[in-house]
């Protein structure tokens, strides 16, 4: 109680003075006269580990790059991830000697680049039990979680587990971090890890985002002078969370893919671009005397102009040799340009999740390509599009097997005209989400109509459409499998068929245009 009476006097004035966007602050560090400066670094939703569009954009080596500038000159610097980056990327999907990678490139990377901190995202949970306790396992840096739990064979709850050398050491609720001054003194932090529900597994228990939030808030608190929340959560979940817990002053976030940076009352919130295109550095100085605490947070957008740091390139490096092996197994020459774009197709999931993409079109077109377009229509979910780039120049397929590294065949169904008509409003109505549906031959007029060409869909028609298997799992649209009512008819092509694998259909494709 003590501890938090001391505090309040904080956060007072923390309320009139703390978390501007714009606050002027020092950016070199000071020693003594009880101040501090702090930089913690913020990368989220990261999948490759290599960069983007030819080497201009993202990569971990620059990550590791600009952390290791930015600690030589202030000691107190640390690196977070704010979740998603076990999956989903090409180079997870492929094996290696005959297991598949799921994430163990990223791990291997993220050792070498000695991150502080990381948190659950809901992709971590794409991998099978055993494959995340491998990944777990196999981390050298610590994790963070709040409010998910492993849920054992038996049915229990409990905290999941890294392993060490002499047995277990159970994910935290909480962590904190401590610096020094010059004097001696100790400026220490707590951060709470929480990740949205939006995977159920069978393995993992989510519990309750705000609940666990304060409860593991308020078993930090005591012993830190301010709270951090490292978070992979909704924009909307993030403002909540800060309602709830008015006194973290910062909520370094991930999951929309999108930079974002935004206040919720005195809490800062802030989200980078996936894949590293650009990482957050923020500059927290704290007066000890006074317990004022200022933060200046500041996007960077890593380009050509970062250099890559030598020992996680020569990582990042042995793995991309991994995936051209791997790849060439199934695609043979995979150097070899397919097609060369006249725009560049946009495969920014930003785009895919909200509107109709020239390269949804191409990837529709090449679905229907898969039966002669002797179909009526083509769709697949805007989620599974994982690249986050745009894609110009030469293109080879390895930039196609990037775009869909999760794979899977383009089915030949035939679906009644209501049903197919609610399934397109569903996916209407996810604008923004990866149900979000990318179309060929599909439209809607002026009416708010659905048509196929020019014409609209009648609801006791039988309509031929190519379909990604996915759609049918009940997933992204959860009233649609193999046995909804208004399907009628599910061919599944054999694997000598073109539509057996969606990336070697769209291969295929590209090269005949």
């Amino acid at each position: 109680m003590k501890r938090r009476l001391r505090l309040l006097p904080v956060f007072a004035v923390f309320l009139f003075y703390g978390c501007t966007l714009m606050e002027p602050i020092p950016e070199e560090p000071f020693y003594g006269k009880g101040i501090v400066t702090i930089k913690f670094l913020q990368v989220n939703d990261v999948y490759e580990i290599a960069p983007l569009q030819g080497g201009k954009y993202g990569g971990m080596a620059r990550v590791a790059y600009v952390r290791d500038s930015i600690k030589e000159r202030n000691p107190n610097t640390f690196l977070f991830m704010a979740g998603d980056f076990l999956n989903p990327s090409l180079l997870g999907n492929l094996k290696k000697d005959g297991e598949r990678i799921k994430g163990k490139q990223m791990i291997e990377v993220m050792n070498t680049m000695d991150f502080d901190l990381v948190t659950f995202g809901n992709h971590e949970f794409d991998l099978s039990e055993e494959e995340l306790q491998k990944r777990l396992n196999e981390s050298r840096f610590p994790w963070v979680s709040s409010n998910v739990r492993h849920v054992t064979p038996d049915g229990t709850k409990r905290p999941f587990e890294t392993k060490l050398e002499m047995g277990y050491e159970p994910i935290s609720d909480y962590k904190t971090l401590f610096v020094k001054d010059s004097l001696g003194n100790e400026v220490r932090f707590g951060f709470i890890g929480l990740t949205l529900d939006s995977n159920p597994k069978d393995y993992v228990h989510y519990g309750n985002v705000y609940k666990e939030a304060k409860r593991a808030y308020e078993l930090v608190y005591p012993k830190v002078d301010f709270v951090i929340g490292l978070t992979h959560l909704t924009i909307d979940q993030d403002h909540q969370l800060a309602k709830e817990l008015p006194e973290i002053p910062l909520i370094m976030g991930g999951h929309e893919h999108v930079s974002n940076l935004e206040r919720e009352g005195n809490t800062v919130i802030a989200k980078a671009d996936a894949n590293a295109i650009s990482m957050y550095i923020h500059t927290l100085v704290y007066n000890l005397r006074t317990q004022v605490l200022y933060i200046n947070s500041k996007i960077m957008y890593l380009d050509e102009k970062v250099p890559f740091q030598s020992n996680v390139d020569r990582v990042v490096k042995k793995w991309n040799e991994v995936m051209e092996t791997e790849l060439s197994k199934v695609v043979p020459n995979t150097k070899q340009v397919i097609y060369t774009p006249k725009t560049p197709l946009d495969g920014t999931d930003s785009a895919n999740r909200s509107i109709q993409t020239n390269l949804g079109d191409k990837v529709t077109q090449a679905m229907a390509f898969a039966y002669n377009n002797n179909v009526d229509a083509a769709l697949v979910n805007g989620g599974s599009f994982r690249v986050d780039d745009m894609l110009s120049g030469n293109l080879t397929s390895v930039d196609i097997f990037r775009v869909l590294p999760f794979g899977g065949s383009v089915l030949k169904v035939d679906i009644k005209g209501d049903l197919l008509k609610k399934v397109l409003d569903y996916g209407a109505s996810q604008q923004g989400n990866g149900a979000y549906l990318q179309r060929h031959n599909i439209s809607v007029n002026a009416k708010g109509e659905w048509l196929i060409g020019n014409r609209p869909i009648y609801s006791n028609r039988t309509y031929t459409i190519a379909l990604s298997d996915f759609l049918l799992k009940g997933l992204d649209i959860p009233f649609l499998t193999e046995n909804t009512p208004g399907i009628v008819r599910v061919y599944e092509p054999k694997e000598e068929e073109l539509g057996f694998d969606i990336r070697k259909t769209v291969i295929a494709y590209l090269k005949t245009i």
